[in-house]
């Protein structure tokens, strides 16, 4: 299983802070580094939000080797044929090394602070379903593409240039949602993106992502299977007790965390691990902390 770095762009990052992350997120090893998409917290009072696909721009060109992406970009924030030239130019940027991660989106305060139509649930996945058939559109299609939807419209559109890559960047489709999210992916995604699942939890959805494929006549290997997940690491016990803020272990992993000092977090990723997944985002929460970035590697790499 691959290990790779998630941050929460909402939640303080500003340039410095990411351009330490991601350099050492390279030095180290890590298969990834991806972040949110958030214009604010979702709780006042508001903090520093690096603006989402302006750092992942940098990203593409200040790396050589890890791969990145949002986790993830809804639709309500950037129409759909924008998102995919953006993906397409960020993707050749970086040499083929960026998944284009899509989501409904949830957070009704940044909506409402900037002016963005959250809409009602069913609403929100049929804009989302919407966007994806321009995505993939856009980008698999050398010819112009038409569409005409409730949401989005394309007349004779075509993408220009064409992605490097065929079909360009990898779709991610993040949630964990068994009547629509999972239907989207095994029509859409070159990815699954869960979020916070036990083993068991994450086995028994991706049991059901199968049955969806299978009626979508594709493979279930043809769907990379991700998590994004909570992390409380620590190098000693004390320094773990800070990070549980009056939670117990029982009560974090109950919720999907891995959480433990030291090599106490290898049995959880292995059982995640025999239970088919392939690639972890582990949420680092405390963005000054390179320390504990590197006794995370040290662990886990």
């Amino acid at each position: 299983m691959e290990i790779a770095i998630m941050i929460e762009g909402q939640d303080g990052l500003t340039w410095p802070r990411w351009q330490k992350i991601a350099a050492l997120v390279e030095d180290l090893g890590f298969a990834g580094l991806y972040r949110s998409d958030h214009f604010t917290n979702a709780d006042a009072p508001d903090k520093d939000s690096l603006e989402c696909w302006t750092s992942l721009t940098w990203l593409a060109s200040h790396t050589q080797q890890i791969e990145f992406g949002p986790l993830v970009s809804p639709p309500a924030f950037r129409p759909p044929a924008l998102l995919a030239r953006m993906a397409a130019a960020v993707d050749d940027l970086s040499g083929g090394r960026l998944t284009l991660g899509l989501g409904a989106g949830w957070q009704e305060r940044e909506h409402h602070l900037f002016g963005f139509e959250l809409l009602d649930l069913k609403s929100r996945f049929d804009r989302l379903e919407e966007g994806l058939e321009v995505i993939t559109r856009l980008l698999k299609s050398d010819q112009p593409v038409s569409f005409e939807g409730r949401y989005f419209q394309l007349r004779e559109a075509t993408l220009l240039p064409r992605p490097q890559r065929p079909a360009g960047p990898r779709i991610l489709i993040g949630g964990n949602g068994q009547q629509r999210t999972l239907r989207l992916v095994a029509r859409y995604a070159d990815e699954w993106n869960a979020t916070f699942q036990s083993p068991v939890g994450f086995a028994r959805l991706s049991a059901r992502l199968d049955e969806y494929l299978k009626v979508e006549g594709r493979a279930p290997g043809s769907v990379r299977r991700s998590m994004m997940t909570g992390l409380r690491f620590a190098q000693t016990r004390a320094g773990l007790e800070r990070k549980q803020a009056g939670r117990s272990v029982e009560e974090l992993q109950g919720r999907g965390f891995i959480i433990g000092v030291g090599d106490q977090i290898k049995p959880q990723l292995a059982a995640l691990e025999q239970a088919g997944l392939q690639r972890i985002m582990l949420q680092w929460m405390d963005l000054d902390d390179m320390e504990g970035l590197s006794a995370l590697a040290k662990v886990v790499l």
